[in-house]
């Protein structure tokens, strides 16, 4: 079983700022089922903003763990591009690391498949900064694949935040083998919904 996961944000121009820190705690439903939590943390400094994000997700099924995912990471960002990223996944027992420092001559990222140079200023799926809406291709922290994507808006609608009903601005990013669903409210990320492989629908409801 394989879960796209957004290790994994109303002008799409306008970044969202986070001052004195941020931090969103997810809870993470497979179906409409919990499976997990998935947390993400934003630390401002002069030297750049550090994002740390951890997902548990577990599977159940006749009371028997399926499957089970652990993924933690930790980036570094300064004007909007990624500086450097270090990853470790777990996904039912396979384990891949994804290691990407940022020099002079682009994003240099090393993953299980081998070595890659980007050029240019290299995003992740960075959703809690909006300009993740002006790319074209965003970087899969899980396994340091760039991927080529589309961002389409899909309109406003009343969506959940704890508790409260609040009108968010949908986005959709697509692209081979990807459809990714992305709600921001009053410029604050607050939501998050993935289609699977096998089309079954991973949400994130923020707490």
């Amino acid at each position: 079983m394989r879960l796209v996961v957004i290790v994994l944000f109303l002008s799409a121009s306008l970044p969202c700022q986070a001052s004195a820190g941020s931090d969103w705690n997810f809870r993470v439903t497979l179906d409409g089922r919990e499976i997990g939590r998935h947390r993400y943390t934003l630390e401002p400094g002069g030297q750049g903003a550090l994002l740390r994000s951890k997902a548990d997700f577990e599977v159940r099924f006749l009371f028997v763990t399926a499957y089970r995912y652990d993924h933690e990471a930790v980036e570094r960002w300064q004007d909007g591009c990624l500086l450097s990223l270090d990853s470790r996944t777990d996904s039912n027992g396979e384990v891949v690391a994804v290691n990407a420092v940022a020099g002079s001559g682009g994003l240099a990222v090393a993953r299980r498949e081998g070595r890659d140079l980007h050029a240019g200023c290299i995003r992740s799926f960075a959703y809690w900064d909006r300009r993740l809406l002006e790319s074209d291709r965003l970087l899969n922290s899980q396994t340091g694949e760039l991927v080529p994507v589309q961002v389409i808006p899909q309109g406003q609608e009343r969506v959940r935040v704890r508790g409260d009903e609040r009108m968010a601005s949908r986005y959709r990013i697509s692209g081979s083998n990807l459809q990714i669903d992305v709600w921001y409210a009053d410029g604050d990320w607050v939501g998050l919904e993935a289609l699977t492989d096998g089309g079954r629908r991973l949400r994130y409801e923020l707490q």
